[in-house]
């Protein structure tokens, strides 16, 4: 297969329930509607870590998409990823330039610096990767230690939309509602419709959470004045950066969590593809780690493949990389439009977080079912206790702190998994 030549499937695959391979496409207009719905599965996330750093979202939005291209290139088009703005480089950013958290961060340059930095370690990991082989990746990540890993990724955001997007009752119902018409959509429509049913449900949701703000005065009235205020078309943000030591040792250890992250996700979509990717482990690193690296000399933040997107492709069985490629035009696009960015930051929270409940959701069950398709016996010792410590750390959000620098959740998950069942291992149970 050529960068750019997917074997085109019909519409008639949509209706059959069947899976649209990596390789494969779906025709170009419905590829650009899947782009769309991946643009706005990450869009919440992309534009909070930057505006939690004092970063400009736009900035954020456009080298997401920048980065996405530059992956998409270095692996060949073969792992459908997305790249958005990683929530690991936030404490050690606001750590480096002593951001007060309100307002633009005066010292984005010193952090650029550190992010380059990080992306080069990232860079150099992937090419010793890249020549020495995926092996230990089989010796040292069984099914039982892949499966966890997976399930902690979405099972360690499930705090932020239930605690964090809904600060009422009639939130809460409106989450609710918002992830019932999902499930909807899931369920009881076929075709192009249903596999759109992230984005459907989203507006769906949105609709009626206009009737019963707007409309009945239940709740905080839907605002779009915003967008209507906003100018279509303005420069994103850009800032040189500026190389300090202590900045730069603060942020570079984040590749930890990068690494933990990208070898999560390229477990998720083999399981979910049935294409083993290790092959493109090595190549996948490298991708975001020259991402990395360009995003943070132009004065965006450091990216990372996205479990948000991840979980849309479990929901539709869309695997196409082209719908990538799609979603990445769009976004570099949309980083020169304040207009879209305050379009979609007029999504109510409580629906973006009905939305996020289902999503990452999906990714938790994206793990177990690499225990359930490969068949991990949880009648040995061994694997009880490493996926049930792994679930707790990656829940819990353990976190360790190595001086300034602290490795959360999803990495003490990923990490402690992998050193239990080396530790728990042996040639009999």
């Amino acid at each position: 297969m050529g960068l750019f030549n997917w074997t085109e499937r019909s519409s008639q695959v949509l209706q059959s329930g069947g899976v649209i391979g990596p390789d494969e496409r779906l025709p170009w207009g419905q590829t650009g509607l899947m782009g769309i719905q991946h643009v706005i599965a990450m869009f919440g996330s992309t534009v909070l870590a930057p505006i939690l750093m004092g970063f400009d979202p736009n900035m954020a939005v456009f080298m997401s998409g920048i980065g996405t291209l530059i992956f998409f290139l270095i692996t060949g088009g073969k792992v459908p990823s997305y790249l958005g703005s990683s929530f690991a480089f936030i404490g050690v950013v606001i750590a480096a330039t002593a951001y007060s958290g309100k307002g633009g961060n005066p010292n984005i340059p010193v952090a650029l610096g550190g992010i380059i930095a990080c992306g080069a370690v990232y860079t150099l990991v992937g090419l010793i990767v890249q020549a020495v082989g995926t092996g230990w990746i089989e010796r040292f990540m069984p099914p039982v230690v892949t499966g966890a890993i997976v399930a902690v990724i979405g099972l360690n955001l499930a705090a932020i939309p239930v605690k964090n997007m809904a600060s009422n009752n009639f939130e809460s119902w409106m989450q609710a509602l918002t992830f019932v018409s999902v499930g909807l959509v899931a369920v009881f429509t076929r075709g192009m419709v249903q596999r759109l049913l992230i984005l459907v449900g989203l507006l769906l949701a949105s609709v009626l959470y206009a009737v019963f703000t707007n409309g009945m005065g239940l709740g905080k009235p839907l605002d779009l004045s915003g967008v209507i205020n906003a100018p279509w078309f303005g420069m994103p943000s850009f800032h040189a950066p500026v190389f300090e030591a202590q900045a730069m040792l603060l942020i570079v250890p984040v590749v930890i969590i990068l690494v933990a992250e990208n070898l999560g996700h390229i477990k998720a979509v083999t399981a979910m593809t049935g294409k083993n990717l290790d092959q493109y482990m090595g190549r996948a690193f490298i991708g975001d780690g020259v991402a990395t690296m360009v995003s943070g000399g132009l004065g965006g933040t450091g990216v990372t493949t996205y479990a948000e997107n991840i979980g849309v492709m479990a929901a539709t069985k869309i695997y196409s990389t082209a719908v990538f490629l799609v979603a990445a035009m769009i976004a570099v696009l949309l980083g020169f439009s304040p207009k879209f960015g305050a379009l979609i930051q007029a999504i109510p929270l409580p629906v973006m977080g009905g939305v996020s409940i289902v999503v990452f959701g999906l990714i938790a069950i994206a793990g177990c079912k690499i225990w359930v398709e490969n068949k991990v016996d949880f009648s040995k010792n061994k694997n009880l206790i490493v996926a049930a410590i792994t679930l707790i750390l990656g829940t819990g959000d353990f976190t360790l702190k190595f001086g300034q620098f602290a490795l959360g959740g999803i990495g003490t998950a990923t990490f402690g998994a992998i050193i239990l069942y080396a530790l728990l291992d042996r040639s009999e149970d």
